[in-house]
């Protein structure tokens, strides 16, 4: 069984902000894997697929970003997910917009939600892809940066972005071993 977790924060005010880039990239692993987001547990919104008799359960948190180890927390007790089959996709400052880097492991880095994930869990051996956001040209606090909406000029960029994370989970999903997939998709 495997677990895919798309960070970001639930309400619409925030849907097309730079934060709110792993909640769209597992809706793009979802439609890869033909599941659709219908119920809520364990302080999630949740989708689930069936791959080869395997289930792969998707989140987006509803505890908002900095909370998010709580919901990650609660599915991986109830459908007993070892770390090696957890994936989050988050949005990450530390790298240029449009960028896509997969990791098998790691630290939060500057961001929150994994520092949440991270602290919830007490692991920090499991996969994550994390989406560039950082603009050269906006000199603006973090804060303020990852909570604003991305300009139209840049949807196709980070549209292109998040479906290419969303392809990764889903080959993740799929058995493809985490490094198999950080050399197709990085």
């Amino acid at each position: 069984m495997y677990l895919i977790v798309g960070l970001g924060n639930p309400e619409k005010q925030y849907e097309k902000t730079f934060h709110n880039m792993g909640y769209i990239a597992v809706g793009d692993a979802a439609d890869a894997l033909g599941a659709r987001f219908k119920k809520k547990e364990c302080e999630a919104s949740v989708a689930e697929a069936y791959i080869g008799g395997e289930k792969v359960v998707l989140a987006r948190p509803l505890t908002y970003m900095n909370n998010s180890g709580r919901a990650v927390k609660q599915l991986m007790s109830k459908y007993k997910i070892p770390p090696e089959n957890l994936l989050v996709i988050y949005d990450d400052y530390d790298l240029p917009k449009g960028k896509v880097r997969i990791r098998a492991s790691g630290s939060a880095g500057t961001h929150n939600g994994m520092r949440s994930i991270i602290g919830e869990t007490g692991l920090t051996s499991f996969a994550r892809i994390r989406i560039g956001i950082r603009d050269e040209a906006v000199d603006i606090p973090i804060i303020n940066y990852v909570l604003s909406e991305v300009r139209k000029e840049d949807y196709e960029l980070f549209g292109a972005a998040c479906k290419r994370a969303g392809e990764a989970a889903a080959a993740f999903a799929k058995g493809l071993d985490i490094e198999r997939v950080m050399s197709q998709f990085n």
